[in-house]
């Protein structure tokens, strides 16, 4: 008698535990992504020249690293690589090789990025703004 007791203690320990380490990853993970991913859009004002739209798209994949591409709309070009890129909250640096760099500080409700577009040796302000 004392031995089916055993087995069902057993059984209930194992689905308990294959339940916990199932769920607690998935939670962990939901909480670590950083509030920098996801898709940011502004615009570029060159002064003499028309106003640029750019999107920034961000990702972390899953050792939370970063990666990105940057989308120019108004010129039909996207994808363009983010060749490195930090994010120290608050604060935001990518590059993309041949095309600029942006420094830039989030907002503490972290739907606004302010910051420089460098690129050629001059300084835009570009405010980045969280997209759906």
């Amino acid at each position: 008698m004392k031995k089916p007791q055993a087995s069902w203690f057993a059984l209930c320990l194992g689905l308990t535990l294959m339940l916990g380490l199932g769920i607690v990853p998935a939670l962990t993970m939901a909480a670590d992504t950083p509030p920098i991913v996801g898709n940011w859009e502004g615009t570029l004002d060159p002064g003499a020249q028309p106003k640029k739209r750019i999107v920034v798209h961000i990702t972390a994949s899953q050792d939370g690293s970063l990666s990105g591409t940057i989308d120019y709309p108004d010129q039909d070009t996207s994808g363009i690589l983010i060749t490195a890129i930090t994010y120290k909250e608050p604060i935001l640096h990518f590059e993309s090789n041949g095309i600029g760099s942006y420094d830039g500080t989030m907002n503490k409700d972290n739907s606004e990025i302010t910051g420089t577009w460098k690129q050629g040796g001059a300084g835009l302000n570009l405010i980045l703004k969280r997209a759906p």
